[in-house]
């Protein structure tokens, strides 16, 4: 199996090295991992057939092809073993998948549903998710060790093994000779090179190893070892079957083909090459293996690659049309038809996970992460019934707090007890990132905002988790913030959070469409917040809040200048927010809302007296290719007091009055309503693809801090192409509103 086209092509070098190590060690150094005991012989009186599954990215749904005629002809399978792609189409079948749900299965597939990086959103932290709101286009860099660090592969996995725990139809821990169909599938342990054979585990984390493609999907633990794709050392895992006690093997073989020498013409073909190679030398010795009685099907796949996710359907005929030139010799190994629907039968039995209480839960080697800290964002607790749907949310979960780079779970033995093992693997790039970004904007007459971003977290600073973050913004807005968020108890809940912030914003000031003055308004705040976190759901805040602020004229007419007065600020802030939403990129399903009050207060320090509120909200829902998106953005005063003018609302610009200036329309109170309709046009792989959009808008900035400006309600629409990219989503628009006023937008980052 291959890395999908989207990513680089530093991983090939990687996986060069890796299989240069696996091709000098011998077939007989490989490893098992888990128990020796097996069953599933076949009937007295006929041999024991065994099917066994290359390995081949994409082109291993030939695989299911090939099942197809095996099941026409009424041949027996006895025992699988499989390597990558081959491991969880045998796996799926190992565990009662019919064909045609098999092919239901790889018409769902895409690059996109196996790779795309992150867990579902829902399932993050609520700190993880505040990241997204923010154009964060880098990957984690690790910093503790005063050296950059990377991760080890392009995706995590994690991914990947969700939808291979949607995909095994049996959930939780097994001997894989107690499956409806005994099953091995072969990894590769990255340390010593040699094949791992597996017995024994939990089926999705089994398949999520084997698939590891090196330097690609981050390598995946078990029992202390750092697995990696079996490709490397059995993609054709005959020794597996052989082992089981397989009498005739039946050989699917889906590898890569070497490249023609016209093809040679770069250091990635040439690189890929290699790595074919070595491959090929493990499948070719495990050809040399096969006895005359054995079948070997080498299905014509011509130019499909490994990495032709989206295309799986296409493929699957390639398997069947070279079963059938064998047909023959599998017409020598065809049951009668009523002993052979016994034995589909018994292969169809849905087998049911032991989910008994466990006696204690345990996490195995956490070196800087508080077990019992992470342990509080798990549902599942010891003496009670295991729900396998809440252990697989609590995997999620696990990973959702952003520490760590795979989980995985055990059913073991320990100490007379029966203990639910946690295998969380830390970061081994933490527990300090850095991360980059950037935000960029242009109307096309002028108003043009860039902005660099970059943010450095240092987590588990004490054993209940405390995060100290600072973002740091130069360009068009130059800010500094940093915040010390302490947990008050390991199981979560209440926090407090000091934080000091510095900032200098530019504010554009307009009189109609005409700009007329610039400031630069520099400002400083200390605060204090006590607040509650409800896990990944939203979080509320209390806190006191003092600083100052000074604007000062930059461009513009003398009688518009501001006195030289530096503000006094002191509050009592409150908020809420909640974010169940699937992305903010280009939502398809969720929603979120925020709400904030500021109480200045002159008893605080403040010289203004007033008291400020804004709400917000987004919902979307989707049907096929097409979301409906509603937004309302709101907010005034409560009371008498005016508000000063630099604490005014500031709106206009794409999707936020289109048609306007950004920032164009200043005012004391903000109604703002939206309907937004957008359309998958293509798909990208690991990114969330084009979309192309109309927004209808309607909205007023009340009470104008610029006299002349319209007072009235605003009505206005845009239509946009959006493309989420390597750097972040990008938008190409066009707004028009009621009165005429236009602008064409580009924009590089979140709309939100």
């Amino acid at each position: 199996m291959k890395l999908p086209r989207s990513a680089g092509s530093g991983f090939v070098l990687l996986a060069i090295a890796l299989a240069v190590a696996a091709a000098t060690t011998a077939p007989a150094l490989a490893q098992t991992a888990g128990a020796d005991g097996q069953r599933g012989a076949a009937q007295p009186g006929r041999p024991k057939v065994c099917l066994v599954l290359s390995g081949g990215g994409a082109r291993g749904a030939a695989h299911v092809g090939v099942i197809k005629v095996l099941e026409e002809y009424r041949v027996p399978i006895d025992c699988i073993a499989g390597t990558s792609m081959g491991s969880l189409v045998g796996g799926a079948y190992a565990t009662g998948m019919s064909v045609p749900d098999m092919e239901v299965l790889t018409g769902s597939m895409s690059v996109e549903k196996l790779f795309k990086e992150n867990p579902p959103r829902q399932e993050l932290a609520m700190r993880r998710k505040s990241d997204d709101y923010r154009n964060y286009f880098s990957p984690e860099i690790g910093t503790a060790s005063g050296k950059a660090a990377l991760g080890k592969g392009v995706v995590t996995g994690v991914q990947l093994e969700s939808v291979l725990r949607e995909l095994a139809r049996v959930q939780g821990y097994f001997d894989f000779d107690q499956l409806p169909i005994p099953f091995r599938a072969v990894a590769t342990d990255l340390v010593t090179g040699k094949e791992v054979v597996f017995r024994e585990g939990e089926l999705a984390n089994v398949m999520r190893a084997s698939m590891s493609v090196p330097g690609a999907v981050a390598p995946a633990e078990y029992n202390g070892m750092i697995l990696v794709d079996g490709m490397l050392t059995s993609n054709l895992p005959v020794a597996a079957a052989r082992a089981m006690g397989a009498d005739i093997v039946i050989a699917v073989n889906v590898g890569t083909p070497l490249l023609k020498r016209e093809q040679l013409t770069s250091i990635v073909g040439v690189a890929g090459q290699m790595l074919s190679i070595l491959t090929e030398q493990n499948v070719q010795a495990s050809l040399a293996s096969l006895k005359p009685s054995d079948i070997l099907i080498s299905p014509e796949l011509g130019d499909f690659s490994t990495s032709d996710f989206d295309h799986l359907p296409e493929i699957v005929p390639k398997g069947e049309a070279a079963a059938r030139q064998v047909a023959d010799k599998l017409a020598g190994l065809s049951l009668p038809p009523a002993e052979y629907a016994a034995l589909r039968k018994r292969q169809q039995v849905t087998m049911l996970p032991d989910l008994k209480p466990v006696d204690a839960i345990r996490f195995e080697n956490l070196k800087t992460v508080n077990a019992a800290a992470v342990q509080g964002v798990m549902q599942t607790q010891a003496g009670q019934p295991l729900v396998q749907a809440q252990l697989d949310a609590d995997m999620r979960r696990l990973y959702g707090t952003g520490d760590f780079e795979h989980v995985n779970y055990r059913i073991v033995e320990q100490d007379g007890q029966r203990v639910l093992s946690i295998d969380a693997v830390e970061k081994a790039w933490g527990p300090n990132y850095l991360r980059f970004g950037l935000g960029l904007s242009s109307d096309f007459s002028g108003a043009v905002q860039f902005n660099l971003l970059a943010s450095h977290r240092m987590t588990w600073l004490n054993p209940l988790g405390a995060e100290l973050r600072t973002d740091v913004q130069l360009g068009h807005d130059n800010s500094l913030r940093t915040e010390f968020f302490q947990p008050l108890s390991t199981h979560g809940g209440f926090f407090v959070a000091p934080r000091l912030a510095f900032g200098r914003d530019r504010v554009d000031l307009y009189s109609r469409s005409e700009r007329v003055a610039i400031y630069n308004v520099a400002s400083y705040a200390a605060a204090l917040d006590l607040g509650y976190q409800l896990e990944q759901h939203g979080e509320f805040r209390l806190g006191l809040e003092g600083g100052k602020t000074q604007p000062r004229l930059d461009t513009g007419a003398s009688y518009i200048k501001p006195n030289d007065a530096t503000y006094r600020q002191g509050a009592v802030r409150l908020q809420a927010l909640f974010d169940r939403l699937d992305s903010v990129v280009f939502p398809r399903d969720g929603w979120t809302a925020h709400a904030q009050v500021y109480d200045s207060q002159p008893g605080l320090g403040a010289d203004f007296d007033y008291t400020r509120w804004q709400a917000s909200g987004h919902w979307a829902f989707s049907f096929g290719e097409n979301t409906v998106k509603l937004a309302g953005h709101f907010g005034g005063k409560i009371g008498a007091n005016p508000l000063p003018a630099y604490d005014q609302f500031q709106w206009g610009g794409f999707l936020r009055q289109s048609g306007y200036a950004p920032g164009q329309l200043v005012g004391a109170s903000l109604e703002f309503e939206q309907l937004m309709f957008y359309r998958r046009i293509a798909r990208s792989g690991l990114f969330e693809g084009a979309y192309a959009g109309v927004s209808l808008e309607t909205g007023r900035v009340g009470d104008p801090l610029v006299p002349g400006n319209p007072t009235s309600r605003l009505n206005s629409a845009a239509l946009y192409l959006g493309i989420d990219t390597l750097i972040g989503p990008v938008y190409f628009g066009y707004g028009r509103a009621q009165d005429r006023s236009q602008s064409l937008y580009f924009f590089l980052g979140n709309t939100f």
